[in-house]
């Protein structure tokens, strides 16, 4: 990578630890963070391949209660910043898969390091609420905001520091067995990732879709577009179907609305 590119690498990094908090723009997704790193570095397609299969994992990331989920942010930056230094194309992919689980894992200390330094932020800002310094609250503020930037920001430029040469040289020592191995893992965790959305999801209701589409996704003929534009129609309708349904019950007063699909969607 040039200058331009690495600094431009950066501020994804930086956008997506902001976005990991804020979560406007979704630029902590994988799918988004990996494709923006790979549009910066001339790697655009390994960058949306790479972005695809770590959101299937990534779905099934979420912060329960006072467990945090793994850091998409920093497990998308960082093995997208691996894959292209590697130089090994497609086939690096299953490896970057690989080292963006632990990544993942070991972002949760940085998260913790921040949001301790932003707890004694808070206070601060409790204290200049007192005063009514609406400049210095917003100034912590954005402070607060900026660290978790830096969080995702500082260990990718530290990446970048190492030679590509030295990460090509890393990931030509592993051992075939233990890079086929970290591939086969990393498709094992999508899967598990996948699964794990459909468990929240999963109800009487929704698994007649789910059926449909496990089935239509085994013809060959059917392209990803077809695909998707299948799914789009079968969400429209049943959006307007649940709408139908909501106000036929509230016209007629009475428990059922005559639509007997309505009346199990008005009840979903």
């Amino acid at each position: 990578m040039n200058a331009i590119q690495m600094i431009l690498v950066v501020v994804v990094a930086f956008l997506a630890g902001t976005e990991g908090i804020l979560d406007e723009w979704q630029f902590h997704q994988p799918l988004v963070a990996c494709t923006l790193i790979g549009l910066v570095t001339g790697n655009l397609e390994l960058g949306v391949m790479l972005g695809g299969q770590l959101q299937m994992i990534a779905l099934g990331w979420a912060n329960i209660g006072a467990a945090v989920a793994p850091d998409a942010a920093l497990a998308s930056v960082a093995s997208a910043i691996i894959l292209v230094q590697g130089g090994q194309g497609t086939k690096g992919i299953g490896t970057a898969l690989g080292i963006a689980i632990p990544l993942a894992v070991a972002g949760l200390f940085l998260t913790m390091i921040v949001r301790t330094i932003s707890t004694g932020i808070v206070h601060i800002m409790d204290a200049e609420a007192k005063k009514g310094s609406w400049r210095k609250i917003n100034l912590w503020q954005w402070i607060a905001v900026c660290l978790q930037g830096l969080r995702i920001a500082i260990p990718s430029a530290l990446l970048l520091a190492i030679p590509a040469s030295t990460v090509r040289a890393w990931l030509a020592m592993m051992p075939q067995w233990l890079s086929d191995g970290m591939t086969i893992g990393g498709g094992m965790v999508v899967a598990v990732g996948y699964a794990m959305v459909i468990n929240m999801m999963a109800s009487k209701e929704v698994w007649p879709f789910f059926a449909i589409g496990f089935a239509l996704a085994a013809i060959q003929d059917l392209t990803l577009i077809a695909l998707g534009a299948i799914g789009l129609s079968m969400a429209l309708m049943y959006l307007a179907l649940e709408e139908k349904g909501g106000k036929g019950g509230s016209n007629s007063g009475d428990a059922g609305t005559g639509d007997p699909l309505g009346d199990i969607i008005d009840d979903y």
